[in-house]
């Protein structure tokens, strides 16, 4: 068996992916974070008490991990691989990249 790893998508990849309908995007950042500055379009699963079985059914989409700058997002990928699922993606940088990017957040989880 091949050890898991995490591919990084960067912001911009991440944000066509979403408005093409290719990703669902999971934030695993905690409720108060997300209530301060959330993704536009991303389902909140947070890390703290993370269960991969929380994550919706992404039907046909792939599913990425996002945080606020990318190390928390690679340890749910590592969980939910470790669970059985395939999700092996996530935004690198996290939000920190995704606002460098330029890229559009909103406030009020």
């Amino acid at each position: 068996m091949a050890d898991h790893q995490v591919h990084d998508l960067t912001p911009e990849e991440v944000s066509k992916g979403i408005a093409e309908g290719r990703y669902l995007l999971v934030d695993v950042r905690e409720p108060n974070e997300v209530a301060v500055e959330a993704y536009p379009d991303a389902v909140v699963v947070p890390l703290q008490t993370f269960d991969p079985s929380a994550i919706p059914d992404p039907k046909g989409k792939t599913v990425v991990f996002a945080c606020r700058s990318g190390k928390r997002s690679v340890t749910a990928s590592l969980a939910a691989q470790a669970a059985g699922l395939a999700y092996d993606h996530h935004l690198a940088g996290g939000i920190l990249g995704w606002k460098a990017a330029g890229l559009p957040t909103r406030t009020g989880g």
